[in-house]
Formats: C-alpha cells, sequence, structure tokens
C-alpha cells in the first residue's frame, strides 16, 4: 500500500522533533552517531525516555563522553522509508559516523532481497560521498517466511557490507529473543526491561565507532 503524502510529511515532522531532542540531549558532544532505524530504536511500546537509545546517551553525558546518538528511527520504518528521508537529515545534521538499522520492516512484508540491497547500498553512498564511515546492522526475521527468503534476506546484509567495506555489527535483538521475559507479547520488540541490556550491549559495539 502507497503511503499517503500528508501521512508522509507527518512521519518526517516526527522524526525531525525526535532528532531535535536527541541532539539536545548532551550539549558537551561534539560528534554525533547518526542512527537511523525501525521500532526496535524508536522506544515502541514504551516512552521515549525508557528506550535503549536514550538510556545510552545518559550514559554517554553522564562519562562526558564527546559522542551522542541522534535518533532518526521510526516505528515502521523500511529501507525505501530510511532512503528517502536520509538526504534530508544529512542535509541538515551533523554526521560523524551514520548506523543503519533497518531491513526488518521489509523482511516482514516479503520485499524483494534485491529491493532492500539496492535501497543499502543508496543509503551508504550518499553517506560516503560526503565522508561518513558507515556500519550496518545485520538484520534477521522469523524462520516463518521459509528457508530460502530467509537464507536471501540475511545474505543481503553481508554481501552489502563486503561490497561496501563497511562494519557489519550483530543485531542487538538475536541474543534475546529466546528469552520471553525480555520480550514484547508480540515477540518481535523487546520490553522495557530489555532496554538496559541492549543498552550496555550497544556501548561495547559503538566503542570501535568511537575510537575512529
Amino acid at each position: 500500500m502507497n503511503k499517503h503524502p500528508i501521512y508522509i510529511l507527518f512521519l518526517s515532522l516526527i522524526a525531525l522533533i525526535s532528532i531535535s531532542f536527541s541532539t539536545l540531549a548532551n550539549p558537551l558532544a561534539k560528534h554525533s552517531i547518526l542512527l537511523l532505524g525501525d521500532s526496535v530504536s524508536a522506544s515502541y511500546g514504551m516512552k521515549e525516555n525508557q528506550g535503549w537509545v536514550h538510556l545510552l546517551n545518559t550514559q554517554l553525558t553522564t562519562q562526558k563522553s564527546p559522542y551522542k546518538i541522534t535518533n532518526a528511527s521510526i516505528s515502521g520504518e523500511t529501507t525505501t522509508g530510511g532512503l528517502s528521508r536520509l538526504p534530508g537529515i544529512l542535509a541538515k545534521e551533523k554526521v560523524d559516523h551514520l548506523v543503519i538499522e533497518l531491513g526488518g520492516n521489509d523482511g516482514l512484508r516479503g520485499y524483494s532481497p534485491k529491493k532492500i540491497k539496492n535501497n543499502l547500498l543508496q543509503m551508504i553512498k550518499l553517506a560516503q560521498d560526503k565522508n561518513i564511515p558507515v556500519s550496518l546492522y545485520q538484520i534477521k526475521i522469523t524462520p516463518n517466511y521459509g528457508p530460502r527468503y530467509n537464507k536471501m534476506f540475511e545474505q543481503v546484509f553481508i554481501d552489502v557490507a563486503a561490497e561496501t567495506n563497511i562494519n557489519l555489527l550483530p543485531f542487538f535483538v538475536e541474543p534475546l529473543v529466546t528469552d520471553a521475559s525480555l520480550m514484547q507479547k508480540d515477540g518481535i520488540h523487546p520490553n522495557v526491561k530489555a532496554q538496559p541490556i541492549i543498552a550496555e550491549f550497544v556501548a561495547s559495539q559503538f566503542t570501535e565507532i568511537m575510537e575512529e
């Protein structure tokens, strides 16, 4: 289903407001890590200040780190949506590193792996053309889509990272899905209890990014 232009504008305004608030999170920060993600990074099912991005930014502020995470994640976002929003964000925001956490919704909707790959490659090129380093999360979906599609879907991220010479990060949700106490009822989104765990896990992943 094609999204109505007004709906797209509404989502864009929400994203800009979210970006503005996250930018103010750490006034001492000199370097910004732009996170372009979907619901698992957009505090789905909870308050914004309960989500892992907010928790990690708070930790960075407490540590007087020169880094902050600018959260441009939207629930329901696809690689197509991320690609359409990224040029505007890069034009307005100072970005020192781009982290892409997209593809899950594409997979859940059965989108063509070729289309997902093309969208990711275009996003990475937009950043690299501005000399912005990029990291990509390896996304995985539930097995009920069949082994063939799942294999093709997961291979997209491996191939994209190899072809563009970027970091491929292990998806932070994967270690949690086997523990029902850390997941929401839908079995897809981590709950409030899981957010500090994710923040700690991502902090260790971002250590290498911050040292670049």
